[in-house]
């Protein structure tokens, strides 16, 4: 495992400020730049908002697959387990994603039953996780991130977290937190979604509750914002994409939109996403499902798989640079791409064209709807790739998580 460190600010992310600083530090791109800095050097998702169900359709993984994606939350990695592939590398440039993606690997690992998992990473209030921590994982963890969970944030350990809510955390988790202040000052309670018993119910709750704020004179002043939507991780280039598909540049139609196809396009008793935007928790069982990842039914091929894992402290570009030339299968490339150069695009692709292996596929989603590399790739690079767009629009549909405009994929030429 890559040493990381687990208080490095972005003042001393080096990793991070390459990767987004773009302007001056005295305009305002550049200044606005800095603030998501900020508020993307702690921790940023407690979950990600990626669905792994539809990535395992678009990678069809095969045991013999060896696979790079970034780790955010650390929930699709661990999906990707229960296809049993032969090896897993995970980067990312944030310290706080690093240690959570270890550690759900160790309790994996180490705790006794698939009970004490879900009550460890899927039940809030439960005082007894933090015990949990300290008799089963912090003597199996590195050390760098066992002093991460053992470090204190206001007093308090890092890892009693896990005693009250992780979901109520993280920049993600505090911006849902202030959506429901928000609404509720409006006189809309969001957790009534959870009530809801069909697609129809659904409907009518969201035209009749939720649409109605988007018009509301604060939220649009709000949306209209870049620095607003920094706690949903949208850097200001995934802002500009994002207003580019609204003729009057305003985002608030646009987030409307995809709030709407969270809220309505999928049962709430097949949606964990949905409980997350609406209660801040996963469903108790009988309510809803869990994440792929902690489905009863995927837990003995994780448990049994989670040494195939490797977690860099390092971009996509930085660890592919250093391996063998066609030695990977699968790349999963999140919403990375939205953030980059073309110069930063066009060295990510050379690496991936490089080790990727005949037929290998690379799979990312975009803020707006269409591919971000199309245009923006050297012809040489490009030309080495097949766009699945058909197959990529069937699966868009599909998205539980709604965030995202598009999802794509690319396979790799003979």
């Amino acid at each position: 495992m890559t040493e990381f460190a687990p208080d490095a600010g972005f003042r001393k992310n080096r990793k991070l400020k390459a990767a987004l600083l773009r302007h001056s530090a005295f305009s305002k791109a550049g200044f606005s730049e800095r603030l998501f800095g900020l508020l993307f050097s702690g921790l940023v998702y407690p979950q990600i908002w990626e669905d792994p169900d539809l990535d395992m359709l678009a990678m069809e993984l095969q045991p013999q697959h060896r696979i790079v994606t970034i780790g955010s939350g650390g929930c699709n990695m661990l999906a990707y387990l229960s296809r049993s592939p032969a090896s897993i590398d995970v980067v990312d440039l944030n310290p706080h994603h690093i240690a959570l993606n270890r550690l759900k690997l160790a309790a994996f690992r180490h705790l006794p039953a698939h009970a004490d998992l879900v009550r460890f990473l899927a039940t809030p209030r439960e005082l007894s996780n933090s015990h949990a921590f300290d008799q089963f994982l912090a003597a199996n963890l590195d050390d760098a991130t066992r002093n991460y969970w053992n470090g204190r944030k206001f007093g308090r350990r890092r890892v009693t977290v896990f005693d009250r809510n992780i979901y109520e955390t993280g920049l993600l988790g505090r911006f849902i937190g202030a959506a429901h202040l928000l609404a509720r000052l409006h006189g809309v309670d969001l957790t009534e979604m959870t009530k809801t018993r069909s697609l129809r119910e659904q409907r009518q709750f969201f035209d009749e509750k939720i649409a109605p704020l988007f018009d509301k004179p604060v939220v649009r002043w709000i949306t209209g914002r870049k620095s607003s939507l920094f706690g949903l991780g949208i850097p200001p280039q995934q802002y500009d994409e994002l207003a580019s598909l609204a003729a009057d540049q305003s985002i608030a139609p646009v987030l409307r939109h995809r709030l709407e196809k969270l809220a309505c396009h999928f049962p709430m008793q097949e949606n964990y996403f949905a409980w997350q935007a609406f209660a801040r928790r996963y469903a108790a069982k009988g309510e809803g499902p869990l994440p792929t990842y902690l489905e009863p039914a995927n837990y003995e091929a994780i448990r049994g798989n989670v040494d195939r894992v490797t977690v860099h402290h390092a971009s996509f570009t930085e660890l592919l640079a250093g391996e063998p030339a066609a030695s990977r299968d699968r790349y999963i490339l999140l919403d990375a791409q939205d953030w980059m150069t073309d110069q930063q695009l066009n060295d990510l692709w050379a690496e991936i064209s490089r080790t990727g292996r005949e037929g290998a596929r690379a799979i990312f989603r975009t803020a707006a709807e269409k591919s971000i590399i199309e245009g923006r790739l050297s012809p040489a690079i490009r030309d080495q790739w097949t766009y699945m767009e058909k197959r990529s629009a069937e699966l868009t549909a599909l998205d539980r998580s709604a965030i995202y405009g598009g999802f794509h994929i690319y396979r790799k030429n003979a």
